[in-house]
C-alpha cells in the first residue's frame, strides 16, 4: 500500500523553475489582455461534451480496474474531488488534463496498452499534479492559442507581441512538467517506475530497453558538449511544450538527491491549509471569470471585437511572421496565423498534451 499524504499542498512538489516561469509569464506585456480575451471565449461545457461524445469514460462499470487504480491515486495525493477520467483511441503513449473550473483527464489508449499498472499510476499522478497545481487553465489556453487557427489573427495582440506571449507560455509549460513529474513520483513512489515511463515515451518499448542505459544517456546529454552545444540544446526546446525526457529524468534525480522527496515520504511536507488565500493565481482567476461572465451575458461585445479586428490584424500578424521567417532564412509558405512551429507530437508520458479528445478549434465562441 503506497504512503498517503493527507492535506498535502501542491507546494510540496512544485519546481522553483515552474513558479519563476509563471511569475515571469504574468509580467509579459499584453498577457493580461490575452488571458481575458481567450478565456472569455472558452467554456468547459463544449470541451466536456466533445470528450463525452468521442472517448470512453472510466467508471465502476467501464475499465473498473483503472477506475480503482485512479481512485487510489486520488487518495494518495488527497485530491479534494474526483475529476472525470476518459480513454481515447490514440496510438501514442500520452495523457492530458483539460479544463478550467472543473477539469478532467484523458488517457490515450496506448497508455493502457503499453504501460503496466504502476506506470499508469505514475501517469495519473502526473495529471492530478497538474490539476492540483492549477496548471490546467493556462495549459488549455495555450492549446487554444497554438491551434486556434484564424481566430488567433483576431486577437487583441498580433505579430511579435502575440509571439512573445506564446513563447513565454511555452517556457512556463515546459517548467510545469517538472512539477508534475514530482507528483508522478509521489503517486507511484518508485523512481524506477517513472524512469521506465520516460524511457517508453522516448521510444524504449519492447525487449532490450534499459533504464540504466537511458540514465547513462541522460548524463551524457547533460554533461557533454561545448558552449555551442549548450546553445543548440536551448534553441531546440524553444518550440516544444515539454522538456526532453532525459532532462526530466535528471531533474527527478536531483530532487531525490536534495533530500526533499525523502522528507515528504517521512511526512514532513507543506499543508494545503497553510496555503496563502490571496495568491496571484486567484487574482488571475477572478479576472478570467469576470470577463467570461460578460461574454455569456451578451454576444455583442464579442461580435464588436471580432469585427473591429478585421483583416488588418491578420495582415499585420502574417507580416510579422514573414519577417521572422525571413530573418531565419526560411522561405517556406507563411502560415495563416502566427502559430510557432510547435506542432510536435507532444509525446510526454507520464503526462501528455497531444490533444487527447479535445480540439480547441471546436470551442471558439462557446458560452
Amino acid at each position: 500500500m503506497p504512503a498517503r499524504f493527507p492535506n498535502i499542498s501542491s507546494r510540496a512538489w512544485e519546481h522553483p523553475a515552474d513558479r519563476a516561469a509563471l511569475d515571469s509569464l504574468r509580467k509579459v506585456p499584453g498577457f493580461d489582455l490575452v488571458v481575458r480575451k481567450v478565456m472569455g471565449l472558452l467554456s468547459e461545457r463544449p470541451l466536456k461534451l466533445i470528450t463525452l461524445g468521442s472517448a470512453v469514460e472510466v467508471g465502476p462499470d467501464q475499465f473498473p480496474h483503472i477506475h480503482a487504480l485512479y481512485d487510489d491515486v486520488l487518495q494518495t495525493l488527497d485530491a479534494p474531488e474526483r475529476y472525470p477520467l476518459f480513454v481515447t483511441q490514440n496510438p501514442v503513449i500520452n495523457a492530458g488534463a483539460v479544463g478550467m473550473d472543473h477539469p478532467f483527464i484523458v488517457l490515450n489508449s496506448a497508455t493502457l496498452q503499453q504501460l503496466d499498472d504502476v506506470q499508469v499510476r505514475s501517469v495519473l499522478g502526473h495529471e492530478i499534479g497538474h490539476i492540483l497545481s492549477d496548471h490546467v487553465l493556462y495549459k488549455t489556453m495555450l492549446r487554444f492559442l497554438l491551434k486556434g487557427g484564424q481566430l488567433v489573427t483576431r486577437m487583441p495582440l498580433t505579430g511579435l507581441a502575440l509571439l512573445a506571449v506564446i513563447a513565454a507560455m511555452l517556457e512556463w509549460d515546459r517548467k510545469s512538467e517538472l512539477s508534475a513529474d514530482r507528483a508522478s513520483l509521489l503517486a507511484c513512489q518508485d523512481i524506477d517506475v517513472v524512469r521506465g515511463t520516460l524511457l517508453r515515451m522516448a521510444g524504449g518499448v519492447g525487449e532490450g530497453a534499459s533504464v540504466e542505459a537511458f540514465r547513462s544517456q541522460a548524463r551524457r546529454y547533460e554533461e557533454g558538449g561545448s558552449a555551442v552545444d549548450s546553445v543548440i540544446k536551448t534553441l531546440a526546446l524553444l518550440n516544444r511544450r515539454h522538456p526532453f525526457p532525459v532532462q526530466r529524468m535528471g531533474e527527478l534525480d536531483r530532487w531525490i538527491e536534495s533530500g526533499a522527496y525523502a522528507e515528504i515520504m517521512s511526512g514532513a511536507y507543506p499543508l494545503r491549509d497553510d496555503d496563502p488565500e490571496d495568491s496571484t493565481w486567484h487574482y488571475w482567476r477572478e479576472s478570467v471569470e469576470s470577463y467570461a461572465e460578460g461574454v455569456k451575458q451578451s454576444a455583442d461585445p464579442v461580435a464588436r471585437w471580432m469585427r473591429s479586428a478585421g483583416t488588418g490584424m491578420k495582415d499585420k500578424a502574417s507580416g510579422a511572421w514573414e519577417w521572422i521567417r525571413g530573418r531565419s532564412g526560411d522561405a517556406t509558405e507563411t502560415p495563416a496565423a502566427p502559430n510557432p512551429p510547435g506542432s510536435e507530437a507532444d509525446m510526454e508520458a507520464p503526462s501528455g498534451e497531444s490533444d487527447p479528445a479535445v480540439d480547441p478549434d471546436d470551442i471558439i465562441g462557446a458560452s
